[in-house]
């Protein structure tokens, strides 16, 4: 093999400047000093941003180690919540019989996701998707509205569901240990539900 042969073999293409240059070995990736010294900056900048992501994930496994059982159930909730009200976007209020767009009276605008059982006395139904229906805010809330609106709730339920289901969740009261792992797998199926369901929808 001539000397052109082996030289031309050995051209390589500058990580910096883009220009060619004679590599005089594997690690020889920078036609001059000033491009070495840029290539060497920009190796350690990415280390750098390598270690800080390193860091994070590593500071996000130890956060989620501390957390409780409590801090999984508000999430595990609102995807609920979400859910529920986008499955009942079309129907109305389960209480009043609201119409769905209704805008009007509806204190702080949109709509709520009500339990038919209260979460405060029936906190094994507090995630079960049968106790919950998209309800207006006046019929949910708590402080300036009716409080949940039972007897009407009731009405509506066995309307929209029949007698038989509304007893059924009447008289379930089968125990239930929402564990850590079952409120985050919970709240993954909801929001992944809630996407499908969006999706479809537009």
């Amino acid at each position: 093999m001539t000397f052109a042969a082996m030289t031309a073999k050995r051209i390589g293409k500058c990580r910096i400047c883009r220009g060619p240059y004679v590599k005089r070995s594997m690690t020889h990736i920078a036609c001059s000093v000033p491009c070495s010294q840029e290539a060497a900056r920009l190796k350690r900048e990415k280390e750098a941003a390598k270690q800080a992501k390193s860091e994070r994930q590593a500071d996000k496994v130890r956060k989620e180690k501390l957390k409780t059982r409590k801090d999984f159930k508000a999430p595990a909730q609102v995807a609920a919540n979400a859910y529920v009200r986008e499955r009942d976007a079309d129907l109305p209020c389960i209480s009043c019989g609201k119409p769905a767009g209704t805008s009007e009276a509806l204190t702080g605008g949109g709509w709520d996701a009500g339990h038919y059982r209260s979460v405060g006395s029936s906190e094994h139904l507090r995630y079960d998707l049968r106790n919950i229906h998209k309800q207006c805010k006046r019929c949910n809330s708590s402080a300036k509205g009716l409080a949940g609106n039972h007897v009407e709730f009731r009405k509506g339920l066995v309307i929209r569901k029949g007698a038989e289901f509304v007893e059924g969740v009447e008289n379930d009261n089968r125990p239930r240990h929402h564990s850590i792992e079952w409120l985050k797998r919970f709240t993954a199926i909801m929001r992944a539900k809630l996407r499908r369901m969006k999706a479809r929808r537009s």
